[in-house]
């Protein structure tokens, strides 16, 4: 049995480039209502404006670091859609300077505040009514870095992957007899945007080798056609090249 997406309600963050954008086009061309979220219109509307779908893919500015940013998103899926079926969480970020010894205190409290605190009040707004209908489906893309605490991705990147890995479960644990699904998602290198802010640059080469957001939203699109019996706690996603240890 695969479930019918068709007309579910979807939310995603952090989808004007790189995984968010690959699964909102995914997820729109599988016949769900897509509402996409970022910082930077332009970026959303570009991708709203590639993707040929039954429902065109919505767009509004979210800044996942401000509360009251996160409620208006989603009070405007709600008027204007309904109550959302599917959320994405993928915003996040990383910074250049990832060891203790070069990180500054802000820094820190930066990417918790986006990676983990974000996600948390995106997940606060529609779980609710998840609840309440006795259906929903959350995935949160984490990272590797959510399961290894590798050098790759600083300290501070790690511990907030951790804290979404550890919320995921929690949720997931709490709300497993109402219906309501969640799934840490961990893939590896991913050719997105990030990549820019690496310490060392990355080639083009290297990022041809690794994974591309498509593949992510494969993954995803899968999870989302499980029917409501099956739940994928989480899933590693890796560059075949990249070491798992």
């Amino acid at each position: 049995m695969v479930a019918n997406l068709a007309g579910k309600i979807v939310a995603v963050t952090g989808g004007g480039t790189g995984i968010g954008a690959g699964i909102a086009k995914t997820l729109a061309e599988a016949g769900c209502r897509v509402t996409v979220g970022g910082r930077r219109l332009e970026p959303l509307e570009a991708l709203s404006g590639s993707v040929t779908s039954q429902h065109p893919i919505r767009t509004h500015v979210i800044d996942v670091a401000d509360p009251a940013s996160i409620e208006t998103f989603f009070a405007d899926i709600r008027d204007n859609v309904g109550e959302v079926d599917i959320l994405v969480n993928s915003a996040g970020i990383n910074i250049q300077k990832r060891t203790m010894a070069e990180m500054i205190p802000d820094d820190w409290d930066r990417v918790m505040q986006i990676n983990a605190t974000g996600a948390y009040r995106c997940i606060k707004e529609v779980l609710p009514a998840m609840r309440a209908r006795k259906d929903g489906l959350v995935i949160n893309i984490s990272s590797v870095a959510g399961k290894r605490a590798i050098a790759l991705g600083g300290v501070v990147y790690c511990a907030s992957k951790f804290a979404m890995t550890a919320m995921g479960t929690a949720i997931s644990n709490e709300v497993r007899q109402e219906g309501v699904r969640v799934t840490n998602v961990y893939p590896g290198e991913v050719n997105t945007p990030i990549l820019d802010n690496r310490p060392t640059p990355v080639s083009q080469e290297h990022k041809d080798s690794i994974l591309q957001p498509e593949d992510i939203a494969s993954v995803v699109l899968s999870i989302c056609h499980l029917p409501p019996r099956a739940n994928v706690p989480e899933v590693v996603i890796k560059p075949t090249t990249q070491e798992w240890v």
